[in-house]
């Protein structure tokens, strides 16, 4: 207690010794175990002792007052008798004593002891170290403790003054830089719980392993009755390894799981978790410490974790786990099948929910073979949610025919429409098992009825339906395996139709709720990225791209990359993206939610000359679209595709039928519509004979429906071809105000990315436009590719180069790119 504050209690009652050491004094020393009572003693001791003053002890009786002071320390364990002893000692006028004592327990004879020393002097209450107090002790031996490495020592030691010590004790500067506790710190805490009384210990094992202040469950578990726990809680907050609020202190819950007997702290684990299931209580916290940690090699549980007592513990902390930590639950899975149990399709479910794939497959196969009806159910559902997010969709659907329930028939009518099966999803979907209704099954009904609705009915209809399903499963967030959302299928039904609005709004509240949690994550994002590039915004749909990590979502990914380049007029990144798509493509079975990508690489591959990689699937997917009755909103973007293929390569018959498909389709919807009229542009464009207000009008209504890139391409076309001074300016015009819509606030124009460099390096020399078309030509584009990009004609590029040469005062093109390169920087600077 040499570090007693002044003012404190502590303090004032050493002044008080120090000031006349030879006066009468009764006092009391109230506090729990470690909080310095012993300390203050020793301390007082010392003062009398250095005034001449005989200091005794209970143990050292004493004859007469005389010159002398009694101190009794722990007089909680003293025995009656003694205690009344002393109390008879304390009522003697003359007398000097001091007791101190912890609040639990309280033996006969020492609340009256007590009462007479209170009646003479206030009490001294030590209390928990203040921030400055544990500063100081710190400083001792760390050099000037940081307020981080105090706030730490407070908050792990509760501000008990021995658990400080114990810490300052071991503290190294490389445990104060790390703020951790020094391993040496927790050693002393091995005598502090061998002393315990064994009911508690067990009690603090129970704390522990989660507990808390259940009285009834502890009560259980020791087999005693309520009012001897509340004094066995009394006396671990005697103890100072309670705190007031009934909870570990920190530091020692750390002691406990390190120095605790582990087969003891696991059989309290086990009882206590088999008094919860009986209650049906929570028993995940209470058998999640008994799991190695995720990243340790040796893996499962932790030594003496295991054995058949367990199993069903561990099986019912997985379902606890499965929404939340889908991967724990996994691994508690495992562990309750060492344990004996049968866990094999819900261990399936919770890998799966966790992202394995492979895993799941794996186990959900296992279960299908030797499981129950039950368990093969279940199985079967997550094999089949597995094989859609592969993109085998027919295998899906035959897994989803083979087990038949609520929810697979909803699950199952949606896959068999997907592959071109519109009979037999009804046949289905009209198959009731007499379960009873659930979200889930209702949400898998309406999406059924959604994608009925997209192959004979409206885009209204369709989205409204799916819309709704998606709102029923949003509170289910990420605890539910599904095969796709009903958010991810509403998007790719509005982006078949340019409702983008409806697309993002559906995606963003699905990523905000984490439907169908780590699986659709990446749809999610993708279709986002999808929705950019449809709008035409390529800089902000290259940021959302992710790598696709399964079969669905890889074709995807890549083929975004591909869409990206292409659009972006970038031939080495189409170059060096194609290879993936068609790897990706060549794995994919087509369907329906395919048809995007598909018509997407279709028309990289004119652009490239490897019209033979999506020829059979563009085959397949003829006769998709066949088996369901050709429906508008699925045919009409893949025609739309295979227009602008046709484009590319100057096939002028492919481009007139697919612009004669899109004109008996354009009585559908607004965008079916938009493209039929602009695909009939597209035809005149070709020849050479458009109208140019005709071009335009075509354009501005893509526009409106938020294809302004598609738009801008086709007047951008057209002004490259006409011949018609006055016409190619009102295309132009067209083209860069519609290009400027795109960009908004959202996009950074080539010019914004040059500016900077080009002030830094000294005058101005280029125009805004000239370092525009600078820009790209460092970029590798050709005029004709800059004057795509730009919606100029090539001759005004060659007109800008010409004038770039002139102001730069070079003719060789090598010294042009050179001084181009210092001025402006390459594409990686820029």
């Amino acid at each position: 207690m040499a570090g007693a504050v002044a003012g404190s209690p502590a303090a004032d009652l050493l002044a008080e010794v120090a000031a006349d050491p030879f006066a009468p004094l009764q006092a009391t020393v109230g506090a729990p175990g470690g909080f310095g009572k012993t300390a203050l003693l020793r301390e007082l001791a010392g003062v009398w002792q250095r005034a001449g003053v005989t200091v005794v002890t209970p143990w050292r009786p004493a004859g007469t007052t005389g010159e002398q002071v009694l101190l009794a320390d722990d007089a909680h364990r003293l025995p009656a008798a003694r205690l009344d002893e002393l109390r008879a000692y304390a009522e003697r006028p003359e007398a000097r004593i001091v007791v101190a004592y912890r609040p639990w327990p309280r033996p006969a004879g020492l609340p009256a002891l007590i009462d007479v020393l209170r009646r003479a002097r206030r009490p001294v209450q030590l209390s928990a170290l203040t921030a400055g107090e544990i500063h100081a002790r710190l400083a001792a031996v760390v050099p000037d403790p940081s307020p981080d490495l105090v706030a730490f020592v407070a908050e792990r030691t509760g501000g008990v003054p021995r658990h400080v010590a114990r810490v300052a004790g071991a503290l190294t500067a490389a445990d104060a830089a790390a703020r951790r506790v020094p391993v040496a710190a927790l050693s002393a805490f091995a005598t502090d719980l061998d002393e315990l009384d064994p009911d508690l210990r067990t009690l603090l094992l129970a704390v522990e392993a989660g507990a808390g202040l259940s009285f009834d469950l502890v009560a259980a578990l020791l087999e005693r009755d309520a009012e001897t726990v509340a004094g066995l809680v009394d006396a671990g907050r005697a103890s100072g390894l309670l705190a007031a609020d009934g909870t570990l202190v920190p530091l020692a819950r750390q002691a406990i799981a390190a120095l605790g007997p582990i087969g003891h702290r696991i059989d309290v684990r086990r009882r206590l978790a088999g008094l919860q299931l009986e209650r049906g209580g929570a028993v995940l916290p209470l058998v999640r410490p008994l799991l190695r940690d995720a990243g340790d090699t040796a893996g499962g549980l932790v030594p003496g974790a295991a054995g058949t007592g367990l199993g069903e513990v561990y099986e019912a902390a997985g379902e606890e786990a499965l929404g939340d930590d889908p991967e724990l639950a996994a691994r508690l899975f495992a562990a309750a099948a060492g344990a004996g149990r049968t866990t094999a399709a819900r261990r399936a479910l919770a890998t799966a929910l966790a992202g394995d794939l492979d895993e799941a497959s794996r186990l959900a196969d296992q279960a299908l073979a030797t499981g129950t009806a039950q368990q093969r159910a279940e199985a079967a559902y997550v094999a089949a949610a597995v094989l859609t997010h592969r993109g085998q969709t027919a295998q899906a659907a035959a897994l989803y025919q083979w087990s038949p329930s609520t929810v697979t028939a909803g699950f199952g009518a949606v896959a068999l429409i997907g592959v071109g099966r519109p009979a037999d999803a009804e046949a289905l979907d009209a198959s009731g098992t007499g379960e009873p209704p659930t979200s889930l099954s209702a949400a898998a009904a309406l999406m059924a009825r959604g994608m009925a609705e997209s192959v004979r009915g409206t885009p209204t209809a369709a989205l409204s339906t799916l819309v709704q399903a998606a709102t029923m499963m949003e509170p289910a967030g990420p605890a539910v395996l599904l095969p796709d959302s009903p958010a991810a299928l509403g998007a790719t039904i509005a982006l078949h139709s340019a409702e983008l609005d409806t697309a993002d709004a559906l995606l963003a509240r699905a990523v905000q709720a984490a439907t169908g949690g780590t699986l659709l994550a990446d749809r999610h994002r993708l279709l986002q990225a999808w929705t950019l590039l449809l709008r035409g915004r390529i800089g902000d749909a290259r940021a959302a791209v992710l790598p696709g990590r399964r079969g669905r979502d890889r074709l995807f990914a890549t083929a975004l990359q591909v869409g990206l380049s292409r659009r972006g007029s970038d031939l080495v990144g189409l170059r060096s993206a194609w290879p993936d798509a068609c790897h990706a493509l060549i794995g994919q079975p087509v369907d329906l939610f395919t048809l995007l990508p598909l018509g997407e690489l279709a028309v990289a591959a004119a652009r490239l000359g490897e019209q033979h990689r999506v020829a059979g699937h563009l085959a397949e997917a003829d006769l998709l679209l066949a088996a369901l009755g050709d429906p508008p909103l699925w045919s009409a973007p893949l025609h739309w595709s295979r227009l602008h293929a046709a484009v590319l390569v100057e096939d002028h018959d492919a481009a007139a039928r697919h612009a004669r498909a899109l004109a008996g389709l354009r009585a559908f919807s607004p965008y079916t519509e938009a493209v039929a009229e602009a695909a009939a542009q597209w035809v005149e464009v070709l020849a050479d004979t458009a109208d140019p207000d005709a071009v335009v009008a075509a354009a501005r209504r893509l526009s409106g429906l938020g294809l302004a890139g598609d738009g801008a391409r086709l007047v951008g076309q057209a002004a490259i071809r006409t011949a018609d001074r006055k016409a190619m300016t009102l295309l132009l015009d067209c083209a860069r105000a519609l290009q400027e819509r795109i960009a908004g606030p959202h996009e950074s124009t080539p010019a914004a990315g040059t500016r900077s460099r080009a002030t830094e390096g000294g005058p101005q020399l280029l125009s805004e436009r000239e370092r525009e078309v600078a820009a790209l030509v460092l970029d590798g584009l050709t005029y004709k590719q800059v004057a795509e990009r730009l919606y100029l004609s090539a001759k005004t590029v060659e007109h800008h180069m010409a004038r770039i040469r002139q102001r730069l005062g070079v003719t060789d093109r090598q010294a042009l790119l050179t001084r181009l390169r210092a001025l402006i920087g390459t594409g990686e600077q820029r």
